[in-house]
């Protein structure tokens, strides 16, 4: 089988290329070679995540590889087997001497397909970071993403047994899964052309190892901003323990036919009423616009749309770079079209039409 060449340093240049390349190797059993990994990040090639994302993946499908090693820019990806369902461990932590909160949910969405398209039921347990910058927190796989392609005919379940904040970590998700079997063409595709009108707005603020007044002040304010918009919310605060300082707050908008997430994470030195705006922000710029889909989801839905049985359709606001990268991916597997339909100036609708 020939091998496909991957250029990572197009489009955006970062780790969803590596991402969206290993599942689909995974699952088509297509041999990849993958070039300029990460080359337009500030620090190229395979960081702790990404390279617990490599080993992850290769561990499903027995995979040969050349090049799995920290930094590197450069990776071959050669399936000797089918995914294999079965029970796993996978943490971050162990990629690199003296630990790492890298993202779990990075290595959550390159295994979790591969796995609930094989034979068999699964129970992969991830550590590392659960609430860190630069990736979906645990908040928006488990109410928004997850929720979606099991309704596309996934059946998963996802846990959050400890949290895991930047620069600690050491966290935990539990993710189980009972595999469809079958492999691609088991899904059901999206019609998303329209959301529908907006349900309510829900959501937590979380400060771990911090005083209570720290989560309680974001709720406050976010629940004030949403409610003079005449935004009916329910926001939570909640005071956690882990294993270093963290705060952030998770919104979800719930709409007639769909749902989406926003969420921001505090810093040091910021305001706890910052972090609020900056989720609210997030989600009244998508209010606004009439897509069915939020920007922060679009590029992630790419993959279980052209694994589907039939053409799957939504809106986007706007239309960014993350999902024209994971298109090109897509693309070069042979798996699927995807074509993105200018709308207005940021806008676009979005078609995936799977390949039989």
């Amino acid at each position: 089988m020939d091998r496909i060449v991957i250029d990572g340093s197009y489009g955006e240049g970062g780790g969803q290329i590596l991402r969206t390349t290993l599942c689909l190797s995974a699952i088509t059993g297509r041999p990849v070679r993958i070039e300029n990994i990460r080359a337009r990040r500030k620090k190229p090639g395979l960081a702790a995540q990404h390279l617990t994302a490599v080993l992850a993946a290769a561990k499903l499908c027995d995979a040969d590889l050349n090049g799995a090693e920290l930094y590197s820019k450069t990776l071959t990806f050669t399936p000797r087997a089918k995914p294999r369902a079965g029970d796993y461990l996978f943490d971050v932590a162990e990629a690199r001497q003296g630990g790492s909160a890298g993202a779990v949910s990075l290595v959550l969405q390159t295994v979790l397909l591969p796995l609930a398209l094989a034979e068999g039921d699964s129970r992969i347990i991830l550590r590392g970071g659960t609430h860190v910058p630069l990736s979906p927190p645990f908040d928006h796989l488990h109410d928004v993403w997850l929720p979606i392609i099991n309704l596309m005919g996934i059946r998963a379940e996802l846990s959050l047994e400890r949290f895991g904040w930047y620069p600690a970590g050491k966290g935990e998700v539990l993710l189980k899964t009972n595999g469809i079997g079958g492999g691609r063409g088991r899904l059901q595709p999206l019609n998303l052309p329209d959301r529908g009108e907006l349900i309510e707005i829900s959501g937590r603020a979380l400060a771990a190892n911090l005083p209570d007044h720290v989560a309680k002040r974001m709720a406050e304010r976010a629940s004030a901003i949403l409610r003079q918009k005449n935004i009916p919310c329910e926001i939570a605060p909640v005071s956690i323990r882990a294993a270093c300082p963290g705060a952030g707050i998770f919104l979800i908008a719930r709409y007639e036919r769909f749902i989406a997430g926003f969420s921001a994470l505090g810093e040091r030195g910021k305001p706890a009423e910052q972090v609020a705006e900056d989720a609210c922000s997030k989600l009244l710029e998508h209010h606004r616009s009439s897509a069915s889909v939020e920007r922060y989801l679009a590029d992630q839905l790419l993959l279980p749309c052209a694994l589907a049985e039939g053409e799957s359709v939504f809106t986007v606001d706007p239309l960014t770079r993350h999902l024209s990268t994971n298109a090109w991916v897509v693309e070069h597997f042979g798996i699927a079209e995807v074509e993105m339909i200018s709308t207005s100036a940021t806008a676009g609708l979005v078609r995936v039409l799977p390949k039989s």
